[in-house]
């Protein structure tokens, strides 16, 4: 049975962004307060947090004096060390676990757990010197993704592969070895699922979302998304072996791709809450973050339940933020603002939420309608 965190108990929330933001807001409305470890000041997560601390994620002495003043440790995002996170849980209990985060920040020990449990992924192979280049050409062929194993987000860290010669050259630019080698999935849209998983391994699933993508970067989300529910539910269904096989106590999310035959394969996995999920706070009684919060604290998962159909739209620097004013100014529009000073380029200020009465999401131009200054091909 799972250990109640008592009110007034102390979550630690490594990483200040507005994942971190949006989880201490929720956390205070179940009554704890958050502490933020970050490494930059006025961080988004600690304008809204109870205490702070600036400081390296990778200082020992950071670390041990962060965990000693909390009471139960999570993460926000994955670019941090296993081993810092291995030295926390010596002290106090750390949700997800750093056997968690091992897996999901190295993408040649993703994509092997993920076929190990039975999920599908495009083909892909490691490689580590032009040998094994030629040979993954030879064996999956052109046009394919070359990816670094290790770290890269929002599309960096990658190079799309059309030519021998465009893979001899992406392999002199990406000089993090080794790298992972995946074969182009001819899609027909992308989707994913955020699960929630408690200590005493119940689970609940939101449900499946389709996300559209500019440049790399998240743009849009749509809940539910416009897929036939077989593909909905075989989407839920790999989410949910995923956390099982994680043993994972928190919140994760699983990127997919729909192919063209209708076939879903796992792309990515972050176990943490994700921007296809935000829409969760407008559109279901539990959020998320909410969700997150219960899990690693000990407390029920109630069903994850959608009251409305929703878009959520990111607010991406510099071009979206220049329509704040508009955007506050359109009804409808529900607006949330990360409190990050600069906005530059590609970088995630904000998003806004549409929502719609269940099962009355409209056709592309309603949409675009409903999203007023933020629709595509209007002011942003």
């Amino acid at each position: 049975m799972s250990i109640l965190l008592p009110p007034n108990s102390t979550i630690g929330i490594v990483g200040g962004g507005q994942l971190g933001r949006m989880s201490a807001l929720a956390a205070a409305r179940l009554g704890y307060r958050c502490h933020i470890l970050s490494n930059e000041p006025d961080s988004p997560a600690a304008l809204v947090a109870a205490a702070s601390t600036v400081g390296d994620y990778e200082d020992p002495a950071v670390l041990r004096a962060f965990a000693h003043q909390v009471d139960v440790i999570t993460f926000e995002f994955e670019n941090i060390s296993a081993e810092g996170l291995d030295l926390m849980a010596s002290i106090r209990p750390v949700r997800p676990s750093p056997a968690v985060l091992r897996i999901s920040q190295y993408r040649l020990a993703e994509k092997s757990f993920l076929n190990g449990i039975g999920v599908p992924t495009a083909r892909w192979a490691a490689i580590g010197n032009p040998t094994e280049m030629e040979a993954a050409i030879e064996r999956i062929g052109l046009p394919a993704v070359l990816k670094t194993a290790r770290l890269g987000y929002d599309g960096k860290g990658q190079m799309l592969l059309r030519s021998p010669d465009d893979a001899a050259r992406a392999f002199r630019t990406l000089t993090q070895k080794p790298l992972i080698f995946e074969a182009l999935v001819d899609f027909r849209c992308e989707v994913s699922v955020v699960v929630a998983r408690g200590s005493d391994g119940r689970m609940v699933t939101f449900d499946t979302v389709e996300n559209e993508h500019r440049h790399h970067i998240l743009t849009t989300s749509y809940a539910p998304a416009r897929v036939p529910e077989a593909v909905a539910t075989a989407a839920q269904a790999i989410a949910r072996r995923v956390a099982e096989g994680l043993n994972l106590v928190g919140v994760l999310a699983v990127e997919m791709f729909v192919t063209s035959d209708g076939k879903v394969l796992a792309n990515e996995i972050a176990p943490r809450p994700h921007n296809s999920g935000h829409w969760t706070i407008d559109a279901c009684p539990v959020s998320q973050f909410e969700m997150h919060v219960r899990a690693i604290a000990g407390l029920p998962l109630p069903q994850a339940v959608r009251h409305s159909d929703a878009v959520m739209r990111n607010l991406i620097g510099p071009d979206d933020l220049a329509l704040w004013s508009e955007v506050v100014a359109t009804e409808g529009l529900i607006p949330h603002h990360y409190g990050k000073i600069e906005a530059r380029p590609g970088r995630k200020m904000g998003h806004v939420t549409r929502l719609f009465p269940r099962g009355g999401l409209p056709g592309a131009h309603g949409i675009a309608a409903a999203l007023g200054p933020l629709a595509p091909g209007g002011h942003g």
